[in-house]
Parts: structure tokens; sequence; C-alpha cells
């Protein structure tokens, strides 16, 4: 069921659903299948935000189907989209885009669940460090 607090997240497939073995489709990544089923039963709108295209995108989508995720969207921002590059841009709208190429790499499925649903605290190595050292001043 869609709420208020419902995201739409984009979500990557080659590194992130699977392990990358583009152009092929790689092992599916421990518990992604079952975060993204979770995700969605949660009232999440999820999106196939890929590079593939064609009969590769449509074998990912399938293989998605074949493990019980079907998604709201692939490569749209909704799914009648038509998207014609001289009227809009090509990024589409979502709250979290979910992709192995982050700043600081997949942090994994269980983490991705544990931020999206509000139950994690901020990342330990995101944390402001201490200063075990005493200062005159501190600012």
């Amino acid at each position: 069921m869609i709420t208020d607090e419902s995201k739409i997240l984009a979500i990557d497939f080659d590194g992130t659903i699977v392990d990358d073995a583009y152009p092929a489709i790689g092992k599916a990544k421990p518990f992604a299948f079952e975060t993204l089923k979770m995700l969605q039963k949660d009232g999440h709108r999820l999106i196939l935000w890929t590079y593939r295209y064609g009969r590769k995108l449509q074998e990912a989508v399938d293989f998605c189907k074949e493990n019980g995720v079907e998604f709201y969207a692939v490569n749209k921002s909704y799914p009648e989209e038509a998207y014609d590059e001289k009227e809009a841009s090509r990024k589409i709208h979502a709250d979290l885009f979910v992709d192995d190429r982050n700043l600081q790499g997949f942090p994994g499925w269980g983490v991705v669940y544990q931020i999206i649903s509000g139950n994690e605290e901020e990342p330990a190595n995101n944390r402001p460090r201490k200063n075990s050292k005493k200062r005159f001043f501190r600012f």
C-alpha cells in the first residue's frame, strides 16, 4: 500500500541486484530479491534503472520477474512515460537511487533495507570522530 512514507526507489541491476557480469546476467546478490519484495510490501515503488536496453534489458526484467519482483517502471519515471530527449532529461524522478557505484560502494541489501525503512542510525564511518586530545579552544 502506498503511504505518505512511501518512496520511489531507482534500483540498478548489474552489480546491485546481481553480480556484475554484463552483458550476461550474474548471480543474484545475497538477499537482493528478498529485500526488494520487502520494500514493495512496505509500499515503496521500485523502478529498474539500468544501462541495459533492448534484448539485454528484457532479459534483466524477465530474470527479476522469475525471482518474484516486478517493477513499477523500467528505465522511466512512471510506466506511461514516453521519453523524448527534446522534451525531458533522461534523469528519472526518484527519492533514492540504489546502485553499486555509490561513493562508498554497495553496502549490501541488509543495510539498504535498514536505511530505507528508517531503522538504521548513521553509519559509523560517517560519524564525526571524537577527539581524544584536550584543547584549550573548542570550535
